[in-house]
């Protein structure tokens, strides 16, 4: 029974999307992974509409391809692998026109035939699925799977668009923390490349009796004679520089 035909209280309603919201809001404070984020995700799209068999999410990755990244079972990665081994499918078409799409069973489905075909023996009957937008772009979509025909209706897929909507930003904002979180580290690198260089420049300063100058000179061809850079020229002379924290 799609969620048309239950009962006001077993609906998906804004009140417990707000709920699902304020939780996935609080794993960036406690600045969980991109993959732990994409795995509540799944676990909160599954228990947020009941006639669920399965839940995934695809990520558009930084080549433009797609990618499960997240699945709760065989089923979704099946059916996904599918759509990206044929080229069709309610998620790829999600993607790319950034709009939800809704097959109620794949047996009567006339769009994507080849993909519903491959799809039948498996299971799977009806599916619907949204993509998740930011002003940035369409990062995924989250997609639901059902055993069942007509499992989802037009409720389903308005709840699973305004979660899709919460989604988004919640992924945009954990790939904006990696990525600041990778950025913090190269700097780190380059700070401590650059203290390890000042104190082999010392070191050669003092052994060598040069000067500031020809004691870099001096590590630059220490590093081309190695086949190094010339921060790993400089970690041989001198040890690693303890790193702070």
């Amino acid at each position: 029974m799609s969620s048309e035909q239950a009962a006001p209280g077993e609906l998906p309603l804004d009140g417990e999307l707000a709920a699902v919201a304020a939780r996935m809001a609080g794993l960036l404070l406690s600045r969980e992974t991109v993959d732990s984020v994409l795995e509540l995700i799944v676990s909160l799209a599954g228990t947020t509409i009941p006639a669920a068999s399965g839940v995934g999410v695809t990520l558009v990755d930084t080549g433009g391809g797609f990618v499960t990244t997240s699945a709760s079972g065989p089923l979704v990665r099946e059916a996904d692998a599918l759509q990206y081994e044929l080229g069709e499918g309610p998620c790829l078409a999600a993607l790319t026109g950034c709009s939800p799409q809704r097959i109620d069973d794949v047996a009567t489905e006339r769009r994507w035939t080849r993909w519903c075909a491959a799809v039948a023996g498996s299971g799977l009957r009806s599916v619907v699925t949204a993509p998740m937008v930011t002003e940035d772009g369409c990062h995924g979509a989250i997609k639901i799977y059902a055993t069942a025909p007509g499992a989802f209706g037009p409720v389903d897929e308005r709840a699973l668009v305004s979660f899709a909507d919460r989604a988004a930003v919640l992924v945009a904002n954990a790939h904006a923390y990696e990525r600041a979180g990778r950025f913090s580290e190269q700097f780190k690198d380059t700070l401590r490349d650059r203290d390890r260089i000042a104190m082999a420049k010392g070191f050669l300063m003092g052994r060598e009796g040069l000067g500031e100058e020809a004691a870099f000179d001096r590590l630059l061809a220490l590093a081309r004679d190695g086949g190094t850079t010339p921060a790993e020229a400089a970690a041989h002379l001198v040890g690693p520089v303890p790193s702070e924290g």
